[in-house]
């Protein structure tokens, strides 16, 4: 990962006042809070709709309050997007297609497997967002970082899915499958997302005056993504 793209005072580093004089730069930050808007307004409605799914009052009422912080970071990213001088709506809207298939080609079966969803499969894409976040101006990286953070639901999700486990062992196995087959789809978005869209693509590998990542350092994320996938899988008990 190139030093001057990481804004720890490189001169040539970007700097918020880069948003208004680099258009090529301030689009690709708004396709990255484009798409991070968009995941924040999905995963609020989703954690709404596992609400009325959980088992008891308590479950309801925790998922409820995750939920709340979702939209809270949505409504961070979407009063950034403004000040960028770019609508929220038309933002978020070349991402609705891609985001909408993930979650079309993974619709949980049972309360379990959308808490085995919740954690896993968001888990790559916050990953993957915050890698991206290495390699914009302090300010867009610090709004990324904070919308990345865990609302509560990791160590809900981590206990729940556990006692499940230990309650009875054989709905650990199709926990595990249903992991497996999370991570390849996950996988498979982030790259048809960053692939999609130029001004994502540039803050990854690059472009003509920013380098980004070479093939050795793409590499090496996908790396990072899989093996924090396989820490998350076992910290769920579950065999990645």
């Amino acid at each position: 990962m190139s030093d001057s793209r990481h804004g720890h005072g490189h001169p040539d580093a970007p700097t918020p006042s880069d948003l208004v004089e680099d258009e090529d730069y301030r689009l690709a930050v708004v396709d990255l809070l484009g798409v991070l808007a968009y995941t924040e307004l999905v995963a609020f409605e989703r954690l709404a709709a596992d609400a009325s799914l959980a088992p008891t009052i308590s479950d309801e009422a925790a998922l409820a309050l995750m939920a709340t912080a979702e939209i809270r970071h949505f409504t961070r990213l979407a009063e950034r997007l403004a000040e960028l001088g770019a609508d929220p709506s038309a933002a978020m809207e070349p991402f609705v297609g891609p985001i909408g298939e993930f979650h079309a080609k993974t619709a949980p079966g049972d309360w379990l497997e959308s808490l085995v969803k919740a954690y896993v499969g968001d888990g790559i894409a916050t990953d993957f967002y915050r890698e991206i976040a290495g390699q914009v101006d302090p300010e867009t990286r610090a709004l990324v970082l904070e919308v990345c953070s865990d609302t509560g639901h990791a160590n809900f999700a981590v206990a729940t899915v556990r006692a499940a486990i230990d309650a009875d062992p054989r709905i650990g196995g199709r926990l595990a499958l249903w992991g497996r087959r999370l991570v390849g789809e996950a996988m498979s978005q982030a790259q048809h997302v960053a692939g999609e869209r130029d001004g994502l693509a540039s803050l990854v590998v690059g472009g003509v005056d920013r380098p980004g990542m070479g093939l050795a350092e793409l590499g090496a994320m996908f790396h990072r993504l899989t093996e924090a996938h396989t820490r998350r899988m076992q910290t769920l008990g579950l065999q990645a």
